[in-house]
């Protein structure tokens, strides 16, 4: 009996050893998360943005990592399946042990994740435009709220410079962000004087592949005799048939200019762009920005990726941004404990791509400028239109009724994600 306790307390000890010495060795590393579809619907747009972070955490270790630790690329494939994203940001946090997460696209994969950041109190980096009306201490926006993309991008197709529509056709994908972000819309337009009537809205399944009757439906709604232009929240793979059935109509940008929050360089890339030039998007970067950061940011890219043809694109840029303002708190803080991370987050400021500076705000928002591009032939964007500085993003929109007396302040040591008036609820200190 005493020979068996021995060796039990034996081999308990060398596990226990064997446990220590793990724990040193992941103490070595900062891990990086990296949740982004590498295969499914949404790899088309996915896949650059975990290219985009591995380039990051290369270019951070080259400059000797954080902390004295060398940062450590912990990759993921959601696969385009919403919940899955749920499953696999509690694999990174539990798992894997992961200090900070750079990832989703989609607003029902951000959705996903949110109980389980929330829950295990991780620290998540969104990069994609979204329709904003979410609030979390545990998400730090970069992307942009609706204020800097979608509001902006119906003022200009409602003015002169734009066109002037009278019309507006609002195409998306069946989620959360462009039913939302639409519903916002509407109510903008409405208050613009633009009735029920003269809005078109129509809702298509990820992936969806056959256009003709939708694009049809389209241009008879324009032959109206009135100024009609398309608003597109289109997502994923779905844009490429989309706008080839465009083309296949005959659908001009002088006669239906069609503006995508969705589309950018990296989308086009796969498209004959000749029928579609003239065409818009809204974003807060294009690669044709003419920037000395830029200029370093692309060539960087390029030899990383180790391809001259490959494009950047609005989401790298929020990425960027992301990831060193993060850089930038850990080594503020001295530790990449959340809570003391997501204080020394407030105030932090980047050279953005375009010749600003991007500041994180105490609603988790980055104040950024909003640029509109035109389609060319060779699939880049020429700038038509753009803000004179940053626009702060807002968290919760003016234009719904319920949201436009909320606020967002994460400032410790109050938290106010969404009240009309502060609530002075403490912030948990583990």
């Amino acid at each position: 009996m005493k020979k068996t306790v021995k060796t039990l307390l034996g081999a308990g000890a060398i596990a226990l050893s064997g446990l220590a010495a793990t724990a040193v060795q992941a103490a070595d590393t900062i891990k990086v998360g990296v949740l982004h579809s590498l295969s499914g619907t949404m790899a088309i747009s996915e896949t650059t943005l975990k290219d985009t972070v591995l380039m990051m955490v290369e270019g951070q270790n080259k400059k000797g990592g954080l902390l004295g630790k060398k940062l450590e690329a912990v990759v993921v494939d959601p696969a385009s399946n919403w919940p899955l994203f749920a499953e696999k940001t509690r694999e990174l946090i539990e798992k894997e042990g992961v200090d900070v997460i750079f990832g989703c696209w989609t607003s029902v994969s951000r959705k996903s994740v949110l109980p389980v950041v929330e829950e295990l109190n991780g620290m998540l980096f969104y990069p994609v435009q979204y329709e904003g009306e979410e609030s979390s201490r545990n998400v730090f926006y970069t992307g942009a709220a609706p204020n800097q993309q979608a509001i902006p991008a119906v003022d200009y197709l409602l003015s002169e410079d734009g066109g002037g529509a009278e019309r507006i056709v609002l195409l998306g994908t069946d989620y959360v962000y462009p039913r939302t972000t639409n519903k916002i819309l509407r109510s903008y337009l409405n208050a613009k004087g633009i009735k029920d009537a003269d809005i078109m809205e129509n809702y298509t399944p990820f992936g969806h592949s056959d256009w003709q009757t939708i694009v049809a439906d389209v241009k008879k709604f324009a032959s109206a005799g009135k100024k009609t232009a398309v608003v597109s929240t289109i997502n994923g793979d779905a844009n490429v048939p989309f706008y080839k059935e465009l083309g296949n109509q005959g659908i001009k940008a002088e006669d239906i200019p069609v503006v995508a929050f969705s589309v950018g360089e990296e989308e086009l890339a796969g498209l004959d762009t000749a029928p579609l030039v003239g065409h818009l998007a809204a974003w807060n970067y294009f690669m044709s920005v003419d920037a000395p950061e830029n200029e370093e940011f692309i060539t960087a890219w390029k030899k990383f990726i180790k391809d001259d043809k490959r494009v950047t694109n609005d989401p790298m840029e929020a990425t960027y941004i992301g990831f060193k303002m993060w850089t930038q708190a850990v080594k503020q803080a001295g530790s990449t404990n959340v809570d003391a991370v997501r204080q020394a987050m407030y105030g932090q400021k980047v050279k953005n791509l375009t010749g600003g500076v991007a500041v994180m705000n105490t609603n988790h928002h980055l104040s950024k400028p909003v640029l509109i591009g035109e389609i060319q032939d060779d699939g880049q964007f020429d700038i038509v239109w753009q803000t004179e500085g940053e626009v702060v993003g807002d968290a919760w929109s003016d234009f719904i009724p319920e949201s436009a007396k909320l606020t967002a302040d994460w400032t410790y040591p109050w938290v106010c994600g969404n009240c009309s008036k502060p609530n002075f609820e403490k912030m948990p200190t583990n």
